[in-house]
């Protein structure tokens, strides 16, 4: 009897083994993070865990089984989903099973797994791609759905990535505002129920809120403390994040295209693959969640990432729409003068018919006016080349006037509703992308002008109209299609750019910050944060964004927005970012003048440091009359740090401001650069030696009671 019970026992015991061998665990790790999935005695895929590196494989068997992965429309769940189809049969509802996972080595330091799940009734397949970066602890996912039923099936959600977390409470960070008002920290609780943050623009997707988030956990974190997890879309269009409580105060994340007004027919064996969500997830708070993004993109994600980038002198607020030939030429001096790398001509340039003598006409006629310029592109590119500078021009090729050849035409290339009076923004309309010959036409614009004036170096590539009047004459019965297929249209036009001129940098811009994402970021070199650019304001939007994206990718010029701000207050705000300048020396007294010289020379000699280093946000402008961020080399050796007093009070207590990131053993010299001409620093401890392990500790007395006060600091390690 006790021997038929042992025999048992072990046969239950190998049964387990198998049965457990069975249903694998799938570890998704980077150097500090772990996202783990495990398969379900009812084979369904399970989130088990998202948190700290768990380093001892027989841990993982005591997680909780945990939440479905990828939630699907129809079945026992009461919550959001993440994928919603119906089938040909009419039937609403997808169950998916596990069936197969792989893992591969991308690169060194870069892995994928790929989950196959099936619905246990119907030929559809679901994969879900992680694709982790081991030393930027980031990882990015992305979904493809496809199926093999007799007739297409329709997608009503598709999202990108459902993320899981059981915590105490959690805390939501947006980044929202308008034109002129970008990516405004706002912070709130999530408590039980939904909170959506969607955009329904389509071209100018990012006008009102912007692509990214930031969820702390377990009380709100700080720069510097607290666990964070950041994430954000890589889509030029309609985005949608979800963020869902549950009854059992458990939190689910659905990021991916907005599904508004986009129910997707998918055909048999195509395979609808939706943009790529990227999160990281950081222990020590939000300013290491931001260098781990700010490294990857750095490396892996945008265009020409591991270069330098140009400064510039733009016309725009020099000149707007009025200007000629020798207009153009004296700025070109002035850019010699400051010491620039280009010369940037922007809107203005272009029509005959409708001359763009203002914002009401000739968008889409891509012609020199003949009136502004008698002698071409060619004279511009040529003077540039002669002064020793680039030169670089601004175009919108998605859009359209409809006082405009093009617009005569072709009508039926133009997004327009029948039967209806057209809406303009901004005077315009936008091209239908989705149709392949406003493709090429799209293409052409650039194509033409780079073969036609193949010394210009340089694209500011506009985008100042959300999709109006939303109707496609090409896709004629699937217009759900429109949102989607215009951003697939703008990428293969993109791809196409790309592959014809690879070493051709573009400044992606809309209305401002309109457009800013890391899709995007994979075609153009730097992005245009704010049409905004008083000092001020720039502060509080340049913090909002870098939260997620690099120095190097922000542009930040130096104008006359805010006369109440010296020169040096805006020119130091704007050396933080990749710098530039819309302003005529000619408006400039002489200290000013000989002050941006200086600045650009100190800005040449600390490009490495603010484009390829290490950035420090020491001090908010929210609830603060101050602010202050630095950026460390990689090697630690040298560091720039930039103070601004914005509006001290009347006796306020002022503390010494601790640097970070330095290394602690090493001796520093502290000088403060970008000086007015004649003005002497009052910066206590100036030109002297300190340790890193004080200047972090101890600190630096960065700020002044002065108003609109700023300071540029250069350590240098002895």
């Amino acid at each position: 009897m006790k021997e038929r019970l042992f025999f048992l026992i072990c046969f239950l015991c190998i049964s387990f083994m198998l049965k457990a061998a069975d249903k694998p665990v799938i570890k998704i790790s980077t150097e500090n993070v772990d996202l783990i999935y495990r398969v379900g005695n009812n084979g369904r895929l399970y989130q088990s865990y998202l948190g700290k590196k768990l380093n001892y494989a027989t841990d993982i068997a005591h997680l909780p089984q945990g939440s479905e992965a990828y939630l699907t429309h129809g079945m026992e769940d009461y919550f959001e989903p993440a994928i919603h189809i119906v089938h040909n049969d009419g039937n609403p509802s997808t169950l998916l099973k596990y069936v197969s996972h792989t893992r591969n080595q991308v690169s060194p330091g870069v892995d994928e797994v790929v989950i196959t799940m099936q619905d246990d009734k119907y030929p559809v397949t679901v994969k879900l791609h992680y694709v982790a970066y081991q030393k930027e602890n980031l990882i990015k996912t992305f979904t493809e759905i496809s199926h093999q039923e007799k007739k297409p099936v329709q997608l009503h959600k598709y999202a990108s990535s459902m993320l899981h977390l059981n915590r105490d409470n959690y805390f939501l960070t947006e980044f929202s505002g308008d034109w002129a008002s970008e990516a405004h920290v706002k912070e709130q609780p999530l408590e039980f129920g939904k909170k959506t943050i969607d955009t329904k623009l389509g071209a100018r997707a990012n006008m009102f809120c912007s692509p990214f988030f930031q969820l702390s956990l377990d009380g709100k974190s700080e720069e510097n403390q607290g666990e964070v997890l950041v994430g954000t879309l890589g889509w030029t269009g309609n985005f949608s994040f979800v963020f869902e409580v549950d009854n059992k105060n458990e939190l689910r994340v659905i990021s991916g295209i907005n599904p508004y007004a986009s129910e997707y027919s998918l055909k048999p064996n195509e395979i609808f693959r939706t943009p790529d969500f990227y999160f990281t997830y950081s222990f020590t708070g939000k300013g290491q969640a931001s260098r781990n993004f700010h490294d990857w993109a750095r490396k892996y994600q945008v265009k020409d990432g591991n270069q330098t980038r140009m400064t510039l002198l733009n016309n725009w607020e020099a000149t707007y729409f009025d200007f000629d030939e020798a207009k153009l030429v004296k700025l070109m001096d002035d850019a010699v003068e400051l010491g620039v790398d280009m010369f940037l001509l922007d809107d203005g340039w272009f029509a005959n018919k409708y001359p763009r003598s203002g914002d009401h006409q000739g968008l889409g006629d891509w012609d020199e006016t003949a009136d502004k310029l008698p002698h071409g592109v060619g004279y511009l590119t040529e003077a540039a080349k002669k002064k020793g500078i680039k030169f670089g021009i601004w175009i919108e090729p998605e859009m359209v006037n409809p006082k405009s050849e093009l617009y005569e035409k072709h009508k039926d290339w133009v997004i327009h509703l029948p039967n209806r009076d057209e809406y303009y923004f901004r005077n315009q309309l936008v091209l239908d992308l989705s149709n392949p010959k406003v493709q090429d036409y799209v293409f052409g614009v650039v194509d033409n002008l780079m073969t036609k004036y193949p010394d210009i170096a340089f694209f500011k590539w506009d985008c100042n109209s959300p999709i109006t009047n939303i109707y496609s004459v090409y896709l004629k019965n699937k217009q759900s299609h429109l949102y989607i297929d215009y951003v697939r249209g703008l990428y293969n036009v993109l791809e196409r750019v790309k592959a014809k001129y690879p070493n051709l940098p573009m400044m992606l811009c809309s209305g401002g910050g309109g457009r800013s994402d890391y899709e995007a970021l994979k075609y153009f070199t730097e992005f245009w944060p704010s049409d905004n650019t008083d000092p001020i304001e720039r502060l509080f939007i340049q913090w909002g964004f870098s939260q997620v994206f690099p120095a190097k990718t922000m542009c930040a010029h130096v104008t006359t927005w805010n006369k109440n701000s010296s020169v040096k207050f805006r020119t130091d705000v704007a050396m933080m970012c990749k710098l530039g300048f819309d302003i005529k020396l000619a408006d400039m007294s002489k200290d000013d003048e000989t002050y941006c010289r200086t600045a650009v020379q100190n800005y040449n000699r600390l490009k490495p440091v603010v484009l390829e280093g290490d950035m420090y946000r020491l001090v908010s402008p929210y609830g603060s009359n101050h602010t202050s961020t630095m950026y460390v080399g990689k090697d630690k050796d040298k560091a720039a740090v930039f103070a601004f007093d914005i509006h001290p009070r009347y006796a306020e207590k002022i503390l010494p401001v601790r640097l970070q990131g330095l290394d602690a053993d090493k001796m520093y010299r502290v000088k403060e650069i970008n000086l007015m001409p004649g003005a002497n620093s009052s910066l206590s401890g100036n030109g002297e030696v300190f340790s890193g392990e004080f200047l972090m500790n101890v600190g630096l007395n960065l700020f002044t009671a002065q108003q609109l006060n700023s300071r540029v600091i250069e350590v240098v390690a002895e």
